[in-house]
This record gives C-alpha cells, sequence and structure tokens, in this order.
C-alpha cells in the first residue's frame, strides 16, 4: 500500500497540470494583494478571502480531476495487470492510491497557506494577527478536499471519468447546500420526495461544516471541539466510502 501511495504521489508531481493549477492559484493569492490596495483597510480580509477560496476551489480540481483519472489510467495503460499478477489487493491498490493523492493535496495545501501567510505578511509590513487564524480553516479545507478524494475514487472504480467527475462535482455542490435538502424535504408535500430529499440529506457529505473562510477573514477561529468533529465525521464517511469502493473495485471485471 505504501509503495503504491509513493508511485500515484511521483505520477502526481509529474503532471504539468498539477503545476499549471498551483501556478495559477499562487498568482490569484498574488493578486489579492493588488485587490486589497484598492479597498483602504481591507487588505487582510481580502487576501485571506481570496486566498482561502482559491486554495479550496483549485483544491477541489486536482481532487476531482486526478482522482478520477487514478484508477482509470492504471486500467487504459493496462498497466493495471502488472500489478495484480503481485500479491497486491484490490484494496490495498485503492487505498495505496488515495493515500498517494492525499499526500500530493497536503503538499498543495500547505503551499497556498503558505503563500496567503506571505501575502499577509507583505500587506502587514511584518506580522499580521490574521497568520495563525487561517491555518484552522485551511486544516478543515484540507478535511474536505480528502472527503472529496475519497468520493471521486468511489465514483471512478465503477464508471468512466467524465461522469465520475461529474458525480463528484454534483455532491461537492449540494455538499455545501445540506441543510437546504432537509429544509426542502420538510417543506414536500409528496411523501415520497420528502423521503428522497431525506435520504440525500443523510446520504451526501455535509460539506458546509469545512467552510470556514468567511470567520477566518474576519479573525476567527473554530473551537478545538468543532475541529475534532469534523475530522471524526470526516474520517468515518472516508471509510465507509473507501470500504464501498472496495467491494465494487472487487466485482469489477477488466476483461
Amino acid at each position: 500500500t505504501i509503495a503504491i501511495a509513493r508511485n500515484a504521489f511521483r505520477e502526481a508531481v509529474r503532471d504539468r497540470v498539477l503545476y499549471n493549477l498551483i501556478l495559477f492559484a499562487l498568482l490569484l493569492i498574488g493578486s489579492a494583494i493588488f485587490l486589497g490596495e484598492l479597498s483602504a483597510g481591507q487588505e487582510a480580509k481580502i487576501i485571506v478571502d481570496l486566498g482561502l477560496s482559491a486554495m479550496l476551489l483549485f483544491g477541489v480540481f486536482i481532487a476531482i480531476f486526478v482522482g478520477v483519472g487514478l484508477v482509470y489510467k492504471e486500467i487504459e495503460r493496462r498497466t493495471i495487470y502488472a500489478v495484480f499478477s503481485k500479491p497486491v489487493g484490490r484494496g490495498e491498490f485503492l487505498i495505496g492510491k488515495y493515500l498517494g493523492l492525499c499526500l500530493t493535496l497536503l503538499v498543495n495545501v500547505l503551499v497556498m497557506g503558505v503563500g496567503v501567510s506571505l501575502a499577509l505578511f507583505y500587506v502587514g509590513r511584518g506580522w499580521d494577527s490574521l497568520i495563525p487564524t487561517i491555518w484552522p480553516a485551511v486544516l478543515l479545507i484540507y478535511i474536505e478536499l480528502m472527503l472529496l478524494t475519497a468520493i471521486a475514487l468511489l465514483f471512478s472504480s465503477f464508471s468512466s471519468p467524465a461522469l465520475s467527475a461529474l458525480l463528484t462535482f454534483l455532491t461537492f455542490v449540494i455538499g455545501h447546500f445540506s441543510a437546504d435538502l432537509k429544509i426542502l424535504a420538510g417543506s414536500m408535500g409528496s411523501t415520497g420526495a420528502r423521503w428522497f430529499f431525506t435520504a440525500l440529506y443523510y446520504l451526501l457529505p455535509n460539506l458546509s461544516n469545512y467552510s470556514f473562510i468567511t470567520p477566518a477573514a474576519h479573525g476567527r477561529m473554530p473551537a478545538a471541539g468543532f475541529v475534532f468533529a469534523t475530522a471524526l465525521y470526516a474520517l468515518v464517511y472516508i471509510t465507509v466510502v473507501l470500504a464501498s469502493a472496495t467491494l465494487i473495485f472487487n466485482r469489477r471485471n477488466f476483461k
């Protein structure tokens, strides 16, 4: 599993698209400095808002477009036969790929987090009080990206890359409006529709819990108990999703 994770990390690092996304995100963070200068006294807030939003957006792109290709590329290039000719289980293969992409995302998030911190340091002409407050928000963004990576891997275990990317992106969008699903279910007159939206509410991840960008821009930090609860929720959800992906992948025929 560790060897597969290491190889997945090396493949992701060699991907030119990955470098382009990181470069574009850092340029966007840098442009926040100039945008902040247009708003007197709001430089730091704009940098945090735009920087963390760019981190989430481009992290989602990496999680989706790299995640859905983790399995498909191996099948398309037929290298998966060489992998499974060795004493490697399909579950170990999936978990290794997942850990490799999570490591890639960790490096990317850290680079972008440092970029936001340096931008704050620059506009503040020294230490800024917002620098330590952004890192809990960065941690929550990374946990959300880990969730999305697991979901992308689940979809890619049984569908094409295009459909997997679409389903993962829809999960990301709906997950940020999870609370609205419960309200919508309560307002439905039809019993079937009510059950459908209630099922969606409980099945899809509640990603709104990981959105702490605006409070971080105002200098607020999440409570330690909240971070622990959201991390535990993500751990349980990721475990269930990866177990489901392994179950589906074990039944897949590559012939």
